[in-house]
């Protein structure tokens, strides 16, 4: 399962929250963590980051990850919007409070929707290969 997650304040506190959940026994052992980076706007120079992406096993927890982000908003000196998608799906945490977290970990448990079917590529009559 692939989970993007934003928050407002600029890349630093999006580089806080990613030296977070590194840190974070319960998302280290589940998911892996990266920050994906957006190409430049023109007229900007070099690249900024965008969201952190987390990539989820079976051994993840959301509930645990949702505990880590409350904990790290926590700690910040502004209460700090994250938001968190993954799929169509987007949750996001204001105040950090019980219901909001409960939201959260109802929406990362809930089944993702399946992919769309891709159409089957047409036969081809007659190439002759591996005869």
């Amino acid at each position: 399962m692939r989970i993007d997650v934003a928050v407002t304040g600029g890349e630093a506190e999006l580089r806080s929250l990613h030296d977070w959940l590194r840190r974070d026994p319960g998302t280290r052992r589940g998911a892996q963590v990266e920050l994906i980076q957006a190409e430049p706007s023109p007229g900007q120079m070099g690249v900024l980051t965008d969201v952190l992406q987390l990539v989820t096993d079976n051994a993840w927890s959301a509930a645990s990850f949702a505990l880590a982000l409350s904990t790290w908003r926590q700690t910040r000196p502004h209460g700090r919007r994250i938001t968190v998608r993954r799929g169509d799906l987007t949750v996001d945490i204001d105040g950090g409070g019980d219901e909001e977290l409960r939201r959260l970990i109802d929406a990362l448990e809930r089944p993702a929707a399946p992919e769309p079917e891709r159409e089957p590529e047409p036969h081809r009559q007659g190439g002759g290969e591996g005869r």
